[in-house]
């Protein structure tokens, strides 16, 4: 048994952080679980389709994540053919575009992902809703700085 004072550990931000997000994910998935595919997937093609072609280091800073685990989530969609990697004018820049397979995907998640998203928005309420976004997006800006 650790004879340190633990106590204050449930409030820390990571931990809380993970478990809202394994609840909000396994709600979401459950959501889109129709459509074949899952939260994180929908969010890569959703920000794919989004800004078009771009560079893998551009997507992996637009959704916050490291180029390594962007990659290998990214492996199964381009195996899927719903995403094509190709290298752009420099042989050291590959991009990430959506297919048409892809796009027909994103266009078949979007109304459950738009009724899950209105759900947990009414669930919440407005404000609420309002108010975790906004602290979200500071929490991200503080740890990054």
């Amino acid at each position: 048994m650790v004879k340190s004072d633990l106590s204050a550990t449930v409030m820390c931000t990571s931990f809380n952080l993970r478990k809202a997000s394994r609840a909000i994910t396994q709600f979401y998935d459950d959501a889109l679980r129709d459509s074949g595919l899952k939260s994180t997937q929908f969010s890569l093609l959703a920000a794919a389709g989004t800004a078009g072609a771009l560079p893998i280091s551009r997507l992996a800073e637009e959704m916050a994540m490291d180029r390594t685990t962007l990659t290998r989530n990214l492996k199964p969609l381009e195996d899927g053919g719903l995403i094509r990697i190709e290298s752009g004018h420099d042989r050291r820049v590959r991009r990430v575009s959506l297919t048409p397979d892809g796009e027909a995907a994103l266009e078949r998640a979007l109304p459950l992902w738009r009724k899950v998203q209105t759900g947990l928005i009414d669930r919440m309420g407005d404000q609420r809703w309002g108010d975790l976004l906004r602290n979200l997006q500071a929490a991200r800006r503080a740890a990054q700085e």
